[in-house]
């Protein structure tokens, strides 16, 4: 089992964008970004400085891959769990949606990208939410990539959430508790338009899903990196999607 662990590992290797494109590419990409805290510390700087470094890396990544082709790029921007940082970490990371949607906003809409939020947001900042709240409304009509953050995101709370919601529509005749299977519960996660992912990618050398879609990644393949999220690269991402074309998934199947 160890060695299956160590295998997930990237390995130091080139692959061309001409090579990837020609095999299956992951039409649903999510991607824990860990590790701007530790390259911060690596160079003496703030944390701060890390989480910046990491909002041009989504600017990067975003564009790649929606050139490759990926349907949905789904983001862990900030988990229910991170609030409990010191508060001017978590003010920060407060401002970078609306640094990041602010000034990238034209570019999205310009190569068509929908963004998207999942997660509490009634609980973020008024400055944050009327971010998000611009960037959805001015790319809804987009049609190609969907850049879908998870912003106050937890997955614990997620399914839990949506017990309640479908405990009250049995008890109010909306649905019978006979109908009740995996897809009518599917419809009822902050997910419910989206396929589940295919590709997993967590950054940083940690090897744990930390509350990220449990639901979701039922089948999805893993890929984990020593890489810190800010010295990601569109080469890791290439490496990342080689090695989801060489795997067989057989969803439970032989």
């Amino acid at each position: 089992m160890f060695e299956k662990m160590k295998r997930w590992k990237n390995k130091e290797e080139a692959y061309s964008k001409e090579t990837v494109l020609q095999g299956p590419i992951p039409a649903h990409v999510a991607i824990i970004m860990d590790g701007n805290g530790r390259w911060a510390k690596k160079r003496a700087l703030p944390r701060m400085a890390g989480h910046y470094e990491g909002m041009q890396t989504v600017r990067k990544i975003t564009r790649f891959a929606n050139e490759l082709g990926v349907k949905v790029l789904t983001l862990y921007a900030f988990s229910t769990e991170n609030w409990k940082r010191p508060k001017t970490e978590v003010d920060y990371l407060m401002q970078l949606p609306e640094q990041f949607l602010t000034t990238f906003l034209p570019e999205l809409i310009a190569e068509n990208v929908q963004v998207r939020v999942m997660g509490h947001k009634d609980q973020l900042p008024l400055h944050t939410l009327r971010a998000v709240d611009q960037a959805i409304e001015q790319t809804k009509q987009n049609t190609g990539l969907i850049l879908n953050f998870a912003l106050n995101y937890g997955s614990r709370a997620e399914i839990v959430h949506a017990v309640q919601k479908l405990v009250d529509d049995v008890q109010n005749g909306a649905i019978q508790a006979n109908d009740v299977d995996e897809q009518l519960f599917h419809s009822y996660l902050m997910t419910n338009d989206l396929p589940d992912p295919d590709l997993l990618i967590r950054t940083s050398g940690e090897i744990r899903l930390s509350n990220f879609m449990l639901w979701q990644l039922a089948y999805t393949e893993f890929w984990f990196t020593d890489v810190l999220w800010p010295d990601f690269t569109e080469q890791h991402f290439l490496q990342a999607v080689h090695e989801f074309q060489q795997r067989s998934r057989r969803f439970g199947g032989v």
